[in-house]
């Protein structure tokens, strides 16, 4: 079985699809700060790597898959006050979705898995709505990381929501794009513990006021190419896991 990326197919290969054993894959990033140490484009690198992995493992089930071009363009409020993230209004990004997938059930795709790994509470928001809308026509499969148990699968790094350029972000970077890594900063920066998932809770809404000043938290001095190839394996396993249960139950 086969994994494709779109924009590299003609259309007459795509038109002879088999519509009933191809899943569409989405990746979504953002374009935000990540910390001194990474690019804006971390999420990006993330998502297509979980896509990848994903589209791999449905392949080794018996189900081709089509990559789409990631969507770079979401809500970022918490790092909206850092140069060079982009943050765009949800209302804004969830139209983009509904007309993407609009055009692929015009042309009979029948499943669109989202790879995600941008978690900013209004953005999660905006996709748990999207994928949830009984008039999206398309079967939309979107393993939310932030769940439970779906975290539970994930680094303790993570799983304790001090994760946004730390260790667990900033090994799979390493892992897919190491000269992508200002390493010899990477290895200077200090801890910072601070949960995001707990600050969220009590109404934090940007990270330089729960004490991310250069848009870090967790370990990064700890990440490595080893766990972030690990990480990738099971993000790719969280999604194809998802893909195969609601295409089962279907």
């Amino acid at each position: 079985m086969s994994v494709r990326q779109l924009s590299s197919m003609t259309w007459e290969e795509v038109r002879d699809l088999d519509r009933e054993r191809t899943v569409v894959i989405l990746p979504i990033g953002a374009i935000e700060a990540h910390g001194p140490h990474l690019p804006l484009g971390t999420d990006v690198i993330i998502s297509e790597a979980m896509a990848r992995a994903g589209g791999e493992q449905l392949g080794n089930r018996g189900i081709d898959t089509v990559i789409l071009p990631t969507i770079p363009y979401t809500p970022a409020g918490f790092a909206s006050s850092f140069a060079g993230t982009i943050s765009i209004d949800s209302s804004t990004f969830q139209t983009y979705l509904y007309e993407v997938s609009r055009s692929l059930h015009f042309q009979g795709f029948r499943t669109l898995a989202l790879a995600n790994s941008h978690l900013d509470p209004t953005h999660l928001a905006a996709l748990h709505t999207f994928a949830t809308d009984a008039e999206v026509e398309l079967t939309i499969v979107f393993p939310n990381l932030a769940r439970r148990g779906i975290a539970d699968q994930l680094t303790e790094e993570f799983r304790s929501g001090a994760c946004h350029a730390g260790q667990f972000e900033t090994s799979i970077v390493q892992a897919e794009r190491a000269d992508l890594v200002r390493d010899d900063i990477r290895q200077q920066l200090d801890p910072n513990p601070v949960s995001l998932s707990d600050a969220i809770r009590d109404g934090a809404t940007r990270f330089e006021d729960i004490g991310g000043d250069r848009a870090y938290f967790g370990f990064p001095a700890k990440a490595t190419i080893d766990e972030g190839q690990t990480t990738i394996a099971i993000l790719g396993g969280i999604l194809a896991d998802a893909v195969m249960e609601v295409l089962d139950a279907t």
